[in-house]
């Protein structure tokens, strides 16, 4: 007789930071893939490796879905098209990620009090990835747009680094990393909420993926039953500056994934096309899981 593995769906993830992954690492710890017939698990272990990577194809999760090697990852709205317009054309976008994180403008500078201030000065991001999209939105409202300076640093914890070190007056993160600037004595200067797109491997069937995100959603409804139980998931990348009940609650929270479609995609990539961050066609039967 097979064992239930071996009638199981085997879904391979490529990892992100656990902000965002947190709903998987729940339910592998509460064996809820499992019980929904699905076997899922992490491709390999979250890296350091790419920190500094400038070519998104070739940071980790890019990489091993391009390769084969992963059937899902998440990253921001706007990274997910980037991804999928740069990539060799696998997969598409199937939800809105569970996680609803804030991204933040933080400085150590007191000349830096609003984002007025921020005009010609560098920001420290990730280029193409939330902080990067979060950053331009914050601060359009604000500041000319040819006054917009970002600059590549790299992984939040490089960013928050250099931010410490004076190489940089201003820098965008998430949590943990928005915790530890403040505990560390930065202020915030500006701040946002987003949510980020769930990428699917085109060999993966839809009663599956419909099977996996109901798992990621009675996982959300443990997360948001008992918070600080799983916060040491999210500190852990901060390599023990911050203890799981230092984690400011506010900037970060969890819903339940929210399917994809054309009415979700267009706004998002005409900002995108606006900005020139896109020189493609609006293509949503391409990139969209129908």
């Amino acid at each position: 007789m097979p064992s239930i593995n071996d009638l199981s769906t085997k879904i391979r993830v490529s990892p992100n930071p656990p902000v965002f992954d947190l709903p998987i690492l729940v339910a592998l710890e509460h064996g809820l893939f499992a019980e929904a017939g699905l076997d899922v698990d992490y491709s390999v272990k979250y890296a350091d490796h790419d920190k500094l990577e400038k070519d998104v194809l070739k940071r980790q999760k890019e990489a091993l879905f391009e390769a084969g090697a992963a059937d899902n990852f998440n990253v921001c709205e706007w990274g997910g098209i980037d991804r999928l317009e740069r990539g060799a054309g696998r997969g598409k976008i199937a939800a809105l990620r569970p996680a609803i994180a804030a991204q933040a403008i933080v400085s150590f500078d007191p000349l830096l009090q609003s984002p007025r201030d921020l005009a010609n000065v560098a920001i420290g991001i990730n280029d193409f990835t939330g902080s990067h999209y979060t950053t331009i939105g914050l601060l359009e409202g604000a500041i000319p747009k040819d006054q917009i300076v970002t600059t590549h640093i790299g992984a939040p914890e490089v960013r928050l680094q250099a931010l410490k070190d004076g190489r940089v007056r201003a820098a965008t993160v998430m949590e943990p990393f928005i915790t530890l600037a403040l505990k560390q004595g930065a202020h915030l200067i500006a701040l946002t909420f987003y949510r980020g797109a769930e990428i699917v491997s085109p060999d993966l069937q839809p009663l599956d993926i419909d099977r996996y995100f109901k798992v990621l959603d009675k996982a959300v409804d443990l997360i948001n039953a008992d918070f600080s139980r799983y916060a040491h998931y999210i500190v852990a990348i901060a390599k023990d500056k911050i203890a799981p009940e230092e984690l400011d609650g506010r900037f970060i929270r969890y819903t339940h994934a929210q399917r994809y479609s054309p009415d979700l995609f267009d706004p998002a990539y005409h900002w995108m096309k606006d900005r020139g961050f896109t020189d493609g066609v609006n293509n949503h039967e391409r990139l969209v899981v129908s």
